[in-house]
Order: structure tokens, then sequence, then C-alpha cells
């Protein structure tokens, strides 16, 4: 469990918080197997026995005070008694996590018969478009073969294809047979048979262990339903159109009421893969993409609101009967065209799953996608709890959970890996703050309770006749951080303490949020007020604007944070998420899908990759085994100034190696495989959550156009290209201009 805070010195109290100009928060990436410092949790076992605090219920830690018979909470002070047990086990300080460390992971007592508790096979089902080319087909049989190579032998695998109708195959005899069942064209119209009656469910689920090579067969047999086909059965559509028959949203419903008879007694969690080529048009839950084009016409509109938002409520009510049913749906979207992902986003990311979105079938990297995804360890049915000392308090909440109804800053987080991670900001609970003589500083107590499957460790002995193999059993686990934060004496103290890689995070999930909901216009100007004030409040702080002659039109301002190094990376930073398609408009090119899947994305990526995907790192290397400097900023100068010939840029979805167009010919390219540069291009890859495209290319012979677009600090900040004003440079006197405006 990965907590990272803005900074590590909290401001004392509202005044000062105020006066920084800074957002207060942390970043958690719960299912992290170590902590941000690289150190594992110390294990143990009952973690029900745990103690917990009787006014707050924060749990027994490390910075408690522990008397004879009782204990201080290093939460709320609370004096709380210690059961006889405990009183015996913590006499044995070696002997138990708790007293060992602060970041514990202890084990839970399953619920339930032990019997069911067994009955745990993972069950995955994949959804396909047939409403689609050959091409869209032949990638999705290459990303399940993948996907299919990373799955264990005990899972449960089921095929079901959809377009005007739902297709479901049964593997499990000699011949793969596939029952069709029709999606009525109605909006409100039911299926007219139950999947269930189409085809038992557990014909539907295959066993990996023994259907595995017939899996790959009926792979082999699909194809896109004819035009012809489609035609018929969708017949005219609206104002004679005709529609095509891509009964998408019909075809989630069913399946996840056709899972949902089995969850809880053949498995825990079922993921279901979603592969579409374009929007649902067909059946409950097609979505009208006429207003992609018709938006623009009128006048007046923020053409980049008005598609932000989703037009029908369907799929954020589908992802609570998946929730129901558990369920949890990826979607992977391979299309150009106008898909609203703003309305299906919430099937994904409201149950727990990843929304993918690639462009096209020619270079995606969707088969390694899925390989990566099923290949890493994910936990389910979480709960997130994050707990404060009683001076502050968790204000907003953000990342892909749904908040508890009951209980407040409790988030369900259906399906979780060791990537997703969540934000918190905090707001102080009274005016008074922390007190400075008190010797109680700040506490933040995290807790992830999660269950995993764990897969049969004693396979049974050559010889002996086992009726059935060892299935997975689930383990439900409890992981405990408890943090102490230190207080700032002064506004210094807080800017020495700054981490920009969390302030950055908090900010654009702020700005997603304000963009959603007051359009793209308005989360630019957020993002740039804010930057204002901060800038405002830092020179009033460190008293560095100089009136000349008692007038402010010639003041000197530092925009560049001179005095504060741990401030100097914001404008950069501002500057560039001001340039990211997230926040760039309609006009510039920027697909409404794009952005809504860079949305997501954003939301669930931890600081350091965030960094990277905003404001990309550009690495130089003398030769492909030598690196010459860590870090360029982004710009043709630096190119030629560092007079390097190989340049690394790493933006997290896409790596680049360049090679200036002056480089000696000697040096040999593309780079070999035993190099210094390619041995850090393959750590890189195998530490990302997602496949980067990986790029080479030529300076002076190739098309440099990719590369050159990174190189964003010459752009103009409102615009695409060059300017005759150089753009990093002219966005800071724009904004010293404001924060003389702001400070008059």
């Amino acid at each position: 469990m990965a907590v990272r805070a803005t900074m590590s010195r909290f401001p004392t109290d509202p005044d000062a918080q105020e006066g920084s100009g800074l957002p207060w928060g942390v970043t958690v990436t719960p299912f992290a197997t170590k902590d941000e410092n690289g150190n594992p949790p110390v294990y143990g076992s009952d973690g029900h026995l745990l103690p917990r605090c009787e006014n707050c219920w924060a749990y027994f830690n490390t910075y408690c005070e522990l008397e004879q018979w009782a204990w201080n909470c290093s939460l709320c002070g609370t004096l709380n008694g210690l059961t006889s047990e405990a009183i015996s086990r913590y006499s044995q300080p070696q002997s138990c996590a708790e007293m060992m460390s602060s970041f514990i992971d202890l084990e839970l007592p399953v619920e339930g018969s032990e019997e069911e508790s067994m009955q745990a096979r993972p069950v995955y089902v994949a959804a396909i478009d047939l409403s689609s080319s050959e091409e869209f087909l032949e990638l999705i049989k290459s990303a399940l073969l993948a996907a299919l190579e990373a799955l264990a032998p005990e899972a449960l695998f089921g095929l079901a294809t959809f377009s005007h109708k739902i297709g479901l195959y049964d593997v499990q005899g000699p011949v793969p047979i596939v029952k069709n069942v029709f999606v009525p064209a109605d909006s409100d119209a039911s299926l007219p048979i139950e999947l269930e009656d189409a085809m038992p469910l557990l014909s539907f689920l295959a066993p990996m262990e023994t259907c595995k090579d017939r899996i790959v067969s009926a792979l082999e047999t699909l194809k896109p339903t004819t035009s012809w086909e489609r035609t018929t059965a969708a017949g005219q559509g609206l104002d004679g159109i005709l529609l095509g028959g891509r009964g998408f949203g019909v075809a989630m419903e069913a399946l996840f009421n056709y899972l949902g008879s089995e969850y809880g007694n053949t498995f825990a969690l079922a993921r279901v893969f979603a592969f579409l080529s374009g929007p649902p048009d067909y059946g409950a839950g097609q979505l009208d993409t006429r207003r992609y084009g018709e938006q623009y016409a009128s006048k007046g509109e923020d053409a980049d609101r008005a598609l932000l938002p989703e037009q029908t409520p369907f799929y954020k009510d589908l992802a609570a009967v998946a929730v129901q049913a558990g369920v949890c749906v990826d979607i992977f979207a391979v299309t150009n065209e106008y898909t609203d992902l703003a309305s299906l986003k919430f099937l994904s990311i409201e149950s727990g799953g990843s929304l993918f979105l690639y462009s096209n079938t020619d270079d995606s990297t969707l088969p390694q996608d899925m390989y990566r995804m099923l290949s890493r360890p994910y936990a389910f049915g979480c709960i997130l709890r994050l707990r404060t000392s009683s001076e502050f308090r968790p204000g907003n909440s953000y990342g892909h959970f749904f908040p508890d109804p009951q209980y407040e800053n409790v988030q369900h987080i259906i399906c979780c890996d060791s990537y997703a991670t969540y934000a918190y900001d905090f707001d102080f609970a009274n005016t008074v703050g922390f007190s400075r003589h008190t010797s109680e500083p700040p506490m933040l107590q995290i807790a992830f309770q999660y269950t995993v499957v764990v897969p049969p460790d004693e396979l049974p002995t050559p010889g002996s006749v086992s009726a059935s193999r060892p299935k997975h059993s689930l383990k439900r686990r409890l992981r405990i951080r408890t943090l102490q934060y230190l207080t700032a004496q002064n506004i210094s103290e807080i800017y020495d303490s700054v981490d920009p890689e969390v302030v950055l995070s908090v900010l654009v999930h702020k700005v997603i949020l304000a963009s959603l909901e007051q359009g793209v216009r308005e989360g630019r100007m957020l993002l740039h007020d804010w930057l204002v004030i901060l800038i405002a409040q830092y020179n009033d702080a460190y008293k560095l604007v100089q009136y000349r002659n008692g007038s402010s039109t010639t003041a000197h301002v530092d925009v560049a944070f001179s005095q504060c190094p741990q401030l100097q990376p914001l404008p950069r930073l501002v500057f560039a998420l001001l340039r990211n398609p997230l926040l760039r408009f309609h006009e510039e090119g920027v697909h409404p899908d794009y952005r809504i899947y860079l949305q997501c994305l954003f939301s669930a990526l931890e600081p350091s990759s965030l960094h990277r995907a905003v404001y990309p790192v550009l690495t130089s290397y003398s030769t492909p085994d030598k690196q010459a400097y860590p870090r360029h900023s982004l710009s043709r100068a630096a190119l030629i100034t560092s007079g390097s010939p190989i340049f690394f840029l790493d933006a997290f979805t896409t790596l680049i190696v360049f090679y200036s167009s002056t480089a000696d010919p000697i040096l040999p390219y593309p780079p070999p495989h035993d190099c210094l540069l390619r041995s850090t291009i393959n750590k890189l890859k195998q530490e990302r959550s997602i496949t980067p495209k990986l790029l080479f290319i030529r300076g002076g012979q190739d098309d440099a156009t990719a590369f050159e677009n990174y190189l964003i600090e010459e752009q103009d900040v409102e615009g695409s290209g060059l300017t005759s004003v150089m753009g990093f440079v002219s966005f800071l006197e724009d904004i010293t201009r404001s924060v003389l405006e702001y400070m008059k």
C-alpha cells in the first residue's frame, strides 16, 4: 500500500492551508505490494482479533501507547481496555504483526462454511461484437489467444457473441455448439427467452484444463454478421436510416442475469471482456450518436461540455446490476467512429473494470494488454476506509469506486489491481487546527479489506486417486497502514515538503470533475487560476514583489519559484496539462471518446505514471549503452543544445527512440537488444499497467511528427503548432500579468 501526500509537513491551521495555495491530500495505491519506499507489510493472521478503538473505531497500531491493561488510541486519544487474550498476546511483542510494524496485512476468517469457501473458480467471459469487420475479429481472436495463455487451468471460460442476436457457445462436446437468442429491436422489450433456458450456464462455462483447444477452435469459427442479416433484422430505423444491429446493452444485461445465478456458488468474481467495434445501436441501451454531429451546429453550445455527460442512465444502472451479480466488466473499444464512451464508461469503471480505446486494428496493443491484465494479481470485494486524527477529516475522494450508502469515508472497490490509485483531499475539522504545543502529531490510518483467490497448493500426489482436483480457495485479508505526519511551523516548511507529482494527481482529479460538470473551458480556467493564486501566495510569503517607482506595472514577479525547488516543476506541469488532449478543445481535433478514455486512465494512475503521461520524460544517450543526461525540457532548443545523438522519450502510453539527423552513422540503429537503452525500455514496459507503443524514428529520414508533437514548450498553450511567440515563455508572461492583476 503506497501512500503519498501532497506535502509531508501538514499546515497547522486553516489559515496556513489557505495561505499556501496548495491542495492538501494524499494518493493511495492500496493493493501495491510495497509502500512508497519499497518496504513490504508484515504479514500475520487473526485480523478479527485486532483491538479497535471504542470511540473512532481505528485499529490498534504501533503509534498507540500500550499500558498493562489498556491502550491509548493514536488517532483520537481514547483510553481502551484490553481483553485477557490480547494482554497475553502483546506480552510477546515479536509474535504479532501489529506490534512490529505500522504497515500490516492480516488474514481474516472466511465467512460461511468451509466448503463454500473452496468453490472459488475464476470465471471469465468474452463477449464479442459480430457487427464488425474481419480485421476487428482477427484482432480479438489474437487477443483472446493471448488471454487463454494467461489463464489458470482451473478457470472457467465462456464465449458469447452479440449483434442483432446473442450467441452462446458450448465447447464441452466434440463439436462446438452455438445457440442464438434474438434481441428485440424495441428499447423497452425483453428477450423472448432467458439465456439459462437456451443453454444451461454450466454448459456455457467450460473448464480451461480440458477445453482450451476447443475454445480456440470455436474462436476460429467467428465471422461478422453480414449486412444483409443485420438490415433484415433491424429493418428501417429512425427517419428511414438503416440501423446496424449491435445489441450491446441487451446482451450485457442478459449475461449479468445469466451469470448472477451462480454468484457465490461457482464463482466469487466473474470478469466479462466486452469487445466493441462501434456504438450500441439496437435494442435496449442503444445510443443516439447523432448528437456528435448536431451539437456543433447549435449556436452558442459548448460542444465539449455537451458531449461529456452521459445521454442515458442505462449503463450506470447496468453497472449496479453487474455488481449485484458479482461481475466486473472490462470494455475494449476498437473503433475510430463516435461510440459515446461518456455513456458506456460507467459500465466498466463502476463495476471495477477498465476502459480501453484503440483507434485502429493495425497497431493495436490489445493482445499484450489482455495478457498483462490477466497475468497480474488482483483483489476483489474490497472495502477502503480512511480515518484521520480528530483535528482534520477527509474532504473529497476521487477514483474508480462507489461510496458506501451508509457510512462516510468508506469506498467499495469491486476489483483492484496493484496499480489502481485513489486520492483524497483534507479539510480541518475546526478553526483551531493542530495545536503547536501538544505532542500529538497528525495521524492517518488506511484500512483495506479484500479477497484474493489462492491457487491450490497441495496437488494430489502421483499414484493417489483423487476424486476431484483441489479447487481454488478464497482468502479474506485486512491490510492496514498507519502514518504519522509532522506539522509545518511556517510556510517555507510547507513549500519545502511538497511532492509535485501528488499535487498534479489531485489537480487532475479536480480538473476532470470540473470539466465533467461545467465543461472543458471551465476546467482550463480552474487550472490557470489555481497557478496564478499559488504564485501570488508564494511571492507574498517570500516578500518577492518589488514595486519599482511605486508602480505595479514594472514590478518583478518570481513565476519560476526560484527560492523553492519543490515547487519549480509546477508551472511546466500546468502548461503541459493545458496542452494535453484531456483539456484541449474539440476544434483542435480532440475526439470526445479519446477525452473520456484519458479521463478514465488518468484518474486511476499513480502519481509518477501520471507525471509521465502529462509531461513526458526526455532522456539523452551518447551511445545506446551510455546515458548522457537523465532529463531535458520538452523543447527543440534542449535537443540542439544537448548535442546528444540519441533521445529517449517516455510518455507513458508511448515510448519513442529518436536518432537526431546529426547522429554518427556508425551508431547502430535500431538500438541492439543487449544495450542499456533496450534494457531500460524493457524494464519500463514490464512495470507498466498498459502496454506502451514503441516507436523508432531517424531524424532527417523518417517522419518525426510523432516525436516533435511531444516537444510542447514551443507550442502555443491555446492552439496547436508553432506560433510567433514561444509557447512556454509566453505562457509564463501571461501568468505574470495575471498574478500582478490578482495582487493589486
